[in-house]
C-alpha cells in the first residue's frame, strides 16, 4: 500500500467514521418506514470492514476477516464509487459538500486499495 501521510489517514478514518454514521441513521430511518435496507446494510458492513482493514495496515491492528467477506467488501466499496464521483462534479467549487466527498473519496479509495492489497 502507498504511503500516505498522517493527515490523510487522519481525514481518512474521520471520513469512513463519518460514513459510517450516515449510514446507520439512513438504515434506522429506512427500518421505521419499513423500506428495504439490504443496500445500506451492506455498504456500512462495507465501509466498516474498509475501515478496519486501513487501521489495520497504518496502526498495525488486528484484522482477521476471510478472503470472501474481503471480496465482497471490496466489491461493494467498488460501486459506491461512481455515485460520490457524481456528488463532487455536482458541488459547487469550495463548498463544504464538495470538500466532504472529496474526502469520502479518497478514504474509499484507500479502503479499497488496502482489502486489494490482502486479497493478493
Amino acid at each position: 500500500m502507498n504511503m500516505v501521510s498522517q493527515e490523510i489517514q487522519d481525514l481518512s478514518i474521520k471520513s469512513l467514521e463519518s460514513t459510517i454514521n450516515k449510514l446507520t441513521n439512513a438504515y434506522k430511518t429506512m427500518t421505521e418506514k419499513g423500506s428495504s435496507t439490504t443496500l445500506v446494510k451492506k455498504r456500512l458492513h462495507a465501509v466498516k470492514i474498509g475501515i478496519e482493514s486501513l487501521k489495520g495496515a497504518w496502526n498495525e491492528e488486528d484484522f482477521n476477516y476471510n478472503e470472501e467477506i474481503i471480496l465482497t467488501s471490496y466489491e461493494v466499496l467498488q460501486d459506491i464509487l461512481p455515485s460520490i464521483e457524481k456528488q463532487i462534479t455536482k458541488a459547487k467549487e469550495g463548498s463544504s459538500q464538495k470538500t466532504l466527498n472529496e474526502r469520502r473519496l479518497t478514504a474509499l479509495i484507500l479502503a479499497i486499495e488496502s482489502l486489494e492489497n490482502r486479497l493478493k
